[in-house]
């Protein structure tokens, strides 16, 4: 049994390795930190979006915030549990289904900053909406066909996705999540090999119920490579009117009530083999390719949603009275509303840096779009539950009851639990950093990993050695020497420099410590999950303040009367200065064991005397 699990695990570790992007063609803000440079560089100037693309995305903006006050009620939908096909036909009359697709296909080909721009706007509104654009083209059938698709395949299908036929991402299955290699659903080549017959079952498929193209993962045949036999997982383009495709199911859910998720079945679907996106086993890569810009959605929706508790927390602050002031003015509110407008600029700053690189093409994203997913859909849910603290009572009731007795109709009730998803879908948090600790670590991976491998012949492993130490003996020593950031800042505050050079000695610390650790516990390192949050949560915090400082000063270069950013700055960098150093000492007091203990111990039912006293399911 034992030794059936480590293949099992083996042949997911493989599968996950061989599906990655293995090389790095640019360099990564992020990547070089977590490396033991700072390269402000990278951040510095901070990127501005360009008056031609702002102008064209102010005007689309007009029209769709036009639309969407015109033809949906967020609460409506809430209540009713449905987006209004009257609301769906509108949204593609003025270009919403075809946003991100390029105009020779019939799309707007916006910008991804533009893009970004409309979601977080469609999500100020309404949340569900939000969801059924950006499944349709974040990370359904139109980005993977432009990123990988024929051209024969972009013709076909892209005209008719912009026009505002649906498309959906089935990837999830009843025991399938973040671990594809167990997937069941199953791609078998017909006779004549022109087809591939489907059987299987998604779970939790985004427009999946309301689709007309699917985008599908299913396991074709292996193959072996160099005498190990390999998964293969094929994407292939799915019409919903296909025999033997059905919709088993409707989910619904805390939030998002408007959305259309389910269960879908698929009984021998007969697909050609034409409507294989890239080639047979590329699947997973696909998916993850795609997913680098797709989960970009998320932290401009939860940008939105920042943007939200700010203005109805302001406007709270200065309409409700209690002791004489207005609850704003005491220190203790005070101090909830500088926290939500720092974490918002952290936020907002860090979806427009990462949208400006995608744009910019000369950029790695792949850690800074984890970064940014995880940063902000993080950050967004202490930034509502501190709203709700501010609104009291009223932030828990709901918008149709204090409508119904007149009283501010802030939705924060709905707003709660439309977005508690976003640190789940497309990666949860836990997958998020696991996957940000593997990406950041890939270049000591690299030289260390293959040392380890005793597959590799000695003389081969001796070689990799005697390279490996050349490059450390030379790495190492450098990362105790802390030169000073070659660019100068012209506007920024000298406790936001102070902030600046915080970066800079902390990312040295950073690279020491996680050697340190990559050096003690070598393969096992996998396995010292608590550590490696740590780590990456530190990376975060630095990331995020150097974007913040960043922009802060852009700011201040347009308008130097304004000293708002500056202060912005300067208050989440104290904040985000406290955890890193509160990080750095729980890494020197790991609590893997006494973790390991305790869930051990609930697993096996020892702890259950806890359970008594309640009645339960």
């Amino acid at each position: 049994m034992i030794l059936t699990d480590n293949k099992e695990k083996q042949r997911s570790l493989d599968l996950a390795e061989d599906s990655r992007e293995s090389e790095w063609r640019f360099a990564s803000l992020i990547g070089e930190m977590f490396n033991g440079s700072f390269r402000w560089d990278l951040v510095h100037p901070f990127p501005k979006q360009n008056l031609e693309d702002t102008k064209r995305g102010d005007l689309f903006l007009e029209k769709l915030e036009h639309c969407l006050k015109e033809h949906i009620d967020p609460d409506e939908v809430d209540r009713a549990s449905e987006i209004p096909d009257s609301a769906i036909k509108a949204l593609a009359d003025i270009g919403c289904f075809g946003m991100k697709i390029p105009e020779e296909y019939g799309g707007l080909g916006f910008s991804q900053t533009n893009y970004n721009r409309a979601i977080a706007l469609v999500a100020s509104h309404c949340a569900s909406t939000a969801v059924l654009l950006s499944a349709h083209q974040s990370i359904g059938v139109p980005q993977p066909l432009k990123l990988f698709g024929t051209e024969e395949q972009k013709r076909k299908y892209l005209p008719r996705l912009a026009k505002g036929e649906i498309s959906a991402f089935a990837l999830t299955e009843l025991e399938v999540g973040s671990d594809p290699a167990r997937m069941e659903t199953i791609a078998t080549p017909t006779d004549d090999g022109q087809y591939y017959l489907l059987n299987g079952e998604k779970l939790w498929c985004t427009n999946g119920p309301i689709a007309d193209l699917l985008i599908v993962m299913a396991k074709t045949p292996p193959v072996t490579v160099h005498g190990r036999e390999k998964t293969q997982i094929t994407a292939f383009i799915v019409e919903a009117t296909s025999p033997g495709f059905e919709v088993v199911h409707r989910c619904s859910f805390m939030g998002l009530h408007g959305i259309s998720n389910g269960i879908l079945r698929f009984n021998d679907v007969k697909v050609a083999k034409d409507n294989i996106i890239g080639k047979p086993g590329m699947g997973l890569k696909i998916a993850l390719v795609t997913l680098n810009t797709g989960r970009l959605t998320l932290p401009a929706a939860s940008t939105a949603v920042n943007k939200l508790c700010l203005k109805w927390s302001r406007l709270w602050g200065k309409s409700r009275h209690q002791w004489g002031l207005p609850i704003g003015e005491h220190q203790a509110i005070g101090d909830k509303l500088a926290e939500i407008a720092a974490n918002t600029f952290a936020t907002d700053s860090v979806t427009r840096l990462a949208s400006a690189y995608v744009d910019a093409g000369c950029t790695d994203v792949r850690l800074e779009a984890a970064v940014a997913k995880y940063f902000c859909t993080e950050v967004a849910w202490d930034v509502i539950d501190t709203a709700v603290q501010i609104r009291g009572g009223r932030g828990y009731e709901s918008s149709d009851s204090l409508r119904q007795r007149g009283e501010l109709p802030f939705p924060l009730e709905r707003t709660m639990r439309d977005m508690r998803i976003n640190r789940i879908i497309e990666g949860t948090s836990e997958i998020m950093r696991l996957f940000i600790a593997r990406e950041a670590m890939d270049k000591h991976f690299q030289r260390i990993m293959p040392l380890l491998n005793t597959r590799l012949p000695l003389g081969d492993r001796i070689k990799l050695g005697i390279k490996a130490l050349g490059y450390y003996a030379i790495w190492y020593p450098k990362q105790w020497l802390i030169l000073p950031i070659p660019a100068r800042t012209r506007y920024l505050s000298k406790r936001n420099k102070r902030h600046l050079s915080f970066i800079n000695k902390t990312t040295k610390k950073l690279s020491r410590r996680l050697f340190h650790a990559m050096v003690r516990y070598q393969q096992k390192l996998e396995k010292q999950q608590l550590i490696l949050f740590r780590f990456v949560e530190i990376g975060t915090d630095l990331f995020a303040m150097s974007v913040c400082l960043s922009r802060a000063e852009r700011l201040m270069a347009d308008n130097p009367d304004d000293e708002t950013p500056q202060a912005l700055a300067d208050y989440f960098c104290r904040k985000a200065e406290g955890r890193i150093k509160r990080a750095f000492t729980e890494l020197g007091k790991p609590q893997g064991k006494i973790v390991g203990k305790i869930s051990k111990s609930i697993l096996e039912e020892e702890i259950k005397w806890l359970e008594e006293g309640i009645i339960g399911s």
